[in-house]
């Protein structure tokens, strides 16, 4: 079974897709990641992410920039959408990601593009989302809750910024797949979301 998760960021969908892979017994692939891995290469490298060459360069990162806490970071994220809009950067990773998704017994991936773009065929896809009011208030908590120190207002516009890029892209813009079930969080508890997916998994996959 192929689980297809997309939404925008704070939306909800990694904690959701995480969840689901432990549920269901499945690998779990946070592609999101690897984008953040091409802009922090695309920092170390000494390039610009919105340089379609430099973001190129960097998409040969090592695989053990995965595991490096700052891809965490709301800078890192912001850099990977800035990458994310260059379709050879999109190209470079499509075949790891395909890969991922396309491994015996199954797999959750969660992104943006994953039902449309890399899992098309997946046998489940879901659109999770929610508002900018609720997804600032999320990312604002878990922020304050490392010790940044941030503000609520600045958090939102940068969510409204990243929206708009990854919404706007010629390359695999961030929107619902056909058939894709919307899951809006905006008024979940963590727990309430999660049971909500679990149960449009196994609804949609009989």
């Amino acid at each position: 079974m192929i689980i297809a998760v997309d939404g925008p960021t704070a939306s909800g969908k990694g904690t959701i897709s995480k969840a689901l892979a432990v549920h269901f017994g499945l690998p779990h692939l946070d592609t999101g990641l690897l984008y953040r891995a091409v802009g922090r290469q695309t920092f170390l490298n000494g390039g610009e992410p919105d340089n379609a060459d430099d973001a190129l360069a960097a998409c040969a990162f090592p695989d053990k920039l995965l595991a490096d806490a700052s891809l965490r970071s709301e800078v890192a994220g912001g850099m990977a959408s800035q990458v994310s809009v260059h379709p050879a950067v999109r190209n470079a990773l499509f075949d790891r990601q395909r890969a991922f998704a396309l491994q015996d017994g199954g797999a959750v991936l969660d992104g943006r593009d994953i039902g449309t773009v890399i899992a098309p065929d997946a046998d489940v896809k879901l659109f999770v989302t929610a508002s900018i009011e609720a997804r600032a208030q999320r990312r604002f908590a878990e922020m304050q809750g490392r010790g940044e120190d941030v503000q609520l207002d600045v958090i939102a516009e940068d969510l409204r910024q990243r929206d708009e890029r990854d919404r706007s892209r010629a390359e695999a813009p961030l929107v619902a797949a056909p058939g894709a079930l919307v899951l809006d969080t905006s008024a979940l508890s963590k727990s309430e979301a999660i049971a909500a997916a679990i149960d449009a998994v196994e609804q949609a996959y009989g």
